[in-house]
C-alpha cells in the first residue's frame, strides 16, 4: 500500500508540492484523539518510534536515549523530550512573561522557533558546530562575563563533552545569581554512578559503550551531585507528579514517564 502511494505521488504530483502532500497524507492517516502535539496542535492516534535500539542503551535503561515507541510527532518532528522542555517552560517558569536574557545551547528547533518570536526575551542561541545559531561557542570556555544570563537551556550536550565538569562550572559562572538553568542529559535508571571511560576514543567503541558514536559517558543518579559540586542548587522535577499540566494521566502529549527535568539554580 505504501509503495503504491509513493508511486502515485511521483507520477501525478509535482516535486514542489510533494512535501505539502506528504504532510496532508500523514495528518489524515495518523489523525486521532488519543494524543496532541503542543507545538503543531495536531491530533494524533499515535506518535512514532524514534531513537537507537542499541544494547548499551537498552541494558542500562537510558532515559532520553534509545528507542522510544511513542516519541516523534509525524507532523512537526518534535520529540518527547522537546515537548517536555516546552511544557516545563510554559507551566513552571515565567519566561514567556518577564524580560529575560536567555542563553540556549544547541537549541531544539521547535522550542527555538517559539522563543525567538518572543519580544520580552533577549534570546541568544549558541553551538560549537551548527550554523543555525547566532554565535559559535565552546561551553568549556564561554566567551561571556560572569553573571551574564538570567536563564540557560543546555539539553543533551554534556554527554558529548570530555571535560563536563569544566562546562558545568562555566554555565554556573555566566548565570546570574537567582538565575536558573535546565540541563537535561540521557540518564541511566540502572546505574548508581556515571559510566565514563576516556580510553574509548573511536566512534564504534563509543557507540558500543555509551550508545552513540559521539557520546563520552552515560549519566546516572550522581549527575545531581556533579551539578551541585559546581555550586548549583538542583531540583529534579518529576512531571508525572503534576500530570494535569503535562497532558494528564493519559499522557496526551506523549511524554516519557521516566524522564525528569534537572533544574539548576545559582
Amino acid at each position: 500500500m505504501k509503495t503504491a502511494v509513493k508511486a502515485c505521488v511521483k507520477m501525478f504530483i509535482p516535486v514542489v508540492l510533494r512535501a505539502r502532500f506528504g504532510l496532508a497524507y500523514a495528518k489524515a492517516v495518523l489523525f486521532g484523539f488519543r494524543y496532541k502535539c503542543p507545538f503543531c496542535r495536531s491530533r494524533l492516534r499515535a506518535f512514532l518510534p524514534f531513537g537507537l535500539d542499541l544494547p548499551a542503551l537498552k541494558d542500562k535503561r537510558v532515559v532520553g536515549g534509545g528507542c522510544r515507541l511513542n516519541s516523534l510527532c509525524p507532523i512537526c518532528g518534535s520529540l518527547d523530550r522537546e515537548r517536555l522542555l516546552y511544557l516545563y517552560l510554559l507551566h513552571k517558569t515565567d519566561i514567556f512573561m518577564n524580560s529575560t536574557k536567555l542563553l540556549h545551547v544547541a537549541p531544539e528547533e521547535r522550542v527555538k522557533e517559539i522563543l525567538s518570536s518572543k519580544k520580552n526575551l533577549d534570546y541568544l542561541t549558541a553551538d560549537l558546530h551548527s550554523k543555525n545559531v547566532r554565535i559559535k561557542m565552546d561551553i568549556t570556555d564561554i566567551q561571556f562575563s560572569d553573571n551574564s544570563f538570567d536563564a540557560i537551556i543546555c539539553n543533551h550536550v554534556l554527554e558529548h563533552i570530555i571535560d563536563d565538569r569544566k562546562a558545568i562550572a562555566e554555565l554556573h559562572r555566566v548565570l546570574k545569581p537567582e538565575g536558573w538553568a535546565i540541563l537535561q542529559v540521557p540518564m541511566s535508571l540502572s546505574l548508581d554512578r556515571t559510566f565514563e571511560d576516556f580510553s574509548i576514543t573511536t566512534a564504534k567503541g563509543r557507540e558500543e559503550a555509551f550508545g552513540q558514536h559521539d557520546h563520552v559517558r552515560i549519566y546516572a543518579v550522581d549527575y545531581e551531585a556533579r551539578l551541585s559540586s559546581a555550586g548549583f542548587k538542583v531540583n529534579v522535577f518529576k512531571w508525572i507528579e503534576e500530570a494535569e499540566s503535562f497532558g494528564g494521566h493519559k499522557n496526551m502529549f506523549g511524554l516519557n514517564e521516566d524522564e525528569c527535568v534537572y533544574v539548576a539554580r545559582k
